[in-house]
């Protein structure tokens, strides 16, 4: 069976599903604004919800009853799969347990690939997408506004040079194992259009299959917004002098991070009730409880790390009430106090806070435990919707660390 996105003849026969599960990224491209909560614009980096692994396995469930012929599961962003690792190699080993014959696939920009590439061969992922915008650092720097690679943030030459390297790795690692890979490369007028058949050129020496050219799109709120999209005759230029050393696809549709349905087609909009239902957090007979940091009991005020004790409300009789409180393990213990969190909170469905570090939040998370950051109001106003089955009113809820998906920041990241 053929992949829709690597063959024109399978596009109209396989249909495939992208499963948002990788809100971060680990770039900044000059040409991208991820969002999410959005159902009005069709184009990577886009997703109307973003979901848990197990929030991802309840969609791609229902998806698959609604829509019988998708045979590709893949994850692509709205960030980058491994800028998210946990959140991604989780999916994908969910998916392979439940639906062994399913395609697996991925779309990274390959700055975090290498590392990974021996556990996507163990989960016989067959496609990866790699983004490669340039082979020459000083193309590249005029493309990426900065990188970030492990403690550390690179800008200009020095960012592009250690994204192309460690590109360079995976790509090779992937076709070592016989992945099949296929190299995006946006068209940006003026800084890589004459450059894209010697990124062509050295993917085919890697080992690619395929090139996808694909036209810079207008994105409000980037770099590059004022930037034209190259000319049909301009495309048509680069695809023939690329062609010349790897086959090019023609057919992408720039998909969403949640595309579900045919490629080149809108999603169909019973989907979107779906995605939405499978990201709302609600209670259940093994978790009826939610937790709050609080130092009154009245309002979500409190810093999940500097929290000693945590709220529980149930919900009971129709009314929302406080059950008891529950100390937090003590401070100083690393990784582990959050580890022996999970462990306090496993009836618990989430836990509000008014604000959260980036570590904590990835390991509950991790363990089925979503941390939600709040801004005002009563606790009644938050704990009752998820106690509920409701959506947090959006006037309570703000992104952890007041730094979210669209952060087009300095990328030093936030404490």
């Amino acid at each position: 069976m053929h992949h829709p996105c690597f063959s024109p003849e399978a596009r109209h026969r396989t249909g495939r599903i992208h499963l948002p599960v990788a809100e971060q990224c680990n770039i900044q491209c000059k040409f991208c604004n991820r969002k999410g909560d959005c159902v009005n614009e069709s184009r990577p980096g886009v997703t109307s919800k973003v979901l848990s692994p197990s929030q991802a396995m309840t969609y791609l469930d229902s998806v698959l009853q609604k829509i019988a012929p998708i045979a590709v599961v893949g994850i692509a962003g709205p960030g980058d799969p491994f800028a998210n690792p946990e959140e991604t190699l989780r999916t994908l080993e969910l998916v392979r347990e439940r639906y062994p014959e399913k395609i697996l696939c991925l779309a990274t920009n390959g700055l975090g690939l290498a590392e990974y590439v021996d556990r996507l061969g163990a989960l016989r992922i067959s496609h990866v997408t790699v983004t490669v915008n340039a082979v020459d650092p000083a193309v590249g720097a005029r493309i990426y506004s900065w990188v970030r690679f492990g403690p550390r943030v690179y800008r200009g030459k020095a960012g592009a040079e250690l994204l192309f390297r460690r590109q360079t790795e995976g790509i090779q690692r992937l076709t070592s194992l016989g992945i099949t890979v296929k190299i995006n490369t946006v068209i940006i007028p003026g800084i890589n259009d004459t450059h894209a058949v010697e990124v062509a050129s050295g993917m085919a020496d890697l080992g690619a299959g395929i090139q996808n050219c694909i036209p810079l799109m207008h994105v409000a709120d980037t770099e590059f917004a004022s930037l034209p999209s190259p000319s049909a005759e301009c495309m048509r230029t680069v695809r023939e002098a690329a062609g010349k050393y790897l086959p090019q696809m023609s057919h992408c549709a720039r998909c969403r991070a949640d595309a579900a349905g045919w490629v080149g087609a809108p999603n169909p909009p019973e989907l979107e009730h779906l995605l939405v239902e499978a990201a709302r957090i609600k209670p259940s007979a093994e978790r009826p409880f939610v937790a709050a940091a609080s130092m009154e009991g009245l309002f979500v005020n409190r810093h999940l790390g500097e929290a000693a004790a945590l709220w529980i409300f149930a919900r009971e009789d129709g009314q929302i009430c406080l059950k008891e409180q529950r100390p937090t393990p003590t401070p100083g213990l690393g990784d582990r106090r959050w580890e022996q969190l999970v462990a306090t909170l496993k009836d618990c469905v989430a836990v509000l806070v008014s604000g959260c570090g980036p570590k904590p939040k990835k390991i509950l998370e991790a363990r089925g435990l979503p941390v939600i950051t709040v801004e005002g109001g009563l606790i009644i106003d938050t704990v009752g919707p998820i106690l509920e089955g409701r959506e947090i009113p959006k006037v309570f809820t703000v992104p952890p660390s007041r730094c979210g998906a669209g952060c087009t920041g300095g990328g030093t990241g936030c404490g």
